[in-house]
């Protein structure tokens, strides 16, 4: 599983207009992203830096949406950030994060799945 952590400082009461975007148009479509998994969004209690962290099945598919998906959230956030975002990229060595897993029904003359093998799968309900 890979992280990515973005963060940026927000213009001037700016961040509940952040967070309404994030809910209503950004976070649907990471949603439907090949291999994403969840979103934390962060913010100063002054609101004025937040920090988004990404959660991705695999590396590739964490740089396939730094690609071409990202500078599209940029540019619908541009207007309320004061700064560049700072982008890091990493491997998650340790987590209590449980994806959803998808039972598997063995098929016929076939063995039954190993059940200590975890498949990391985006699911359209979590969050």
């Amino acid at each position: 599983m890979f992280a990515r952590k973005v963060s940026v400082r927000l213009k001037p009461d700016s961040l509940g207009r952040f967070t309404g975007l994030m809910e209503s148009k950004i976070l649907p479509w990471l949603r439907q992203q090949r291999g994403f998994l969840d979103l934390i969004v962060l913010a100063l209690p002054d609101g004025s830096e937040v920090a988004t962290v990404s959660f991705w099945d695999q590396e590739g598919n964490a740089q396939a949406y730094n690609a071409t998906g990202y500078p599209e959230v940029v540019q619908i956030l541009e207007e309320l950030l004061d700064g560049i975002p700072y982008v890091k990229t990493f491997e998650v060595v340790s987590s209590t994060f449980q994806p959803p897993v998808t039972a598997l029904q063995p098929e016929p003359d076939s063995p039954a799945p190993d059940p200590t093998h975890r498949t990391y799968q985006h699911s359209a309900s979590s969050v």
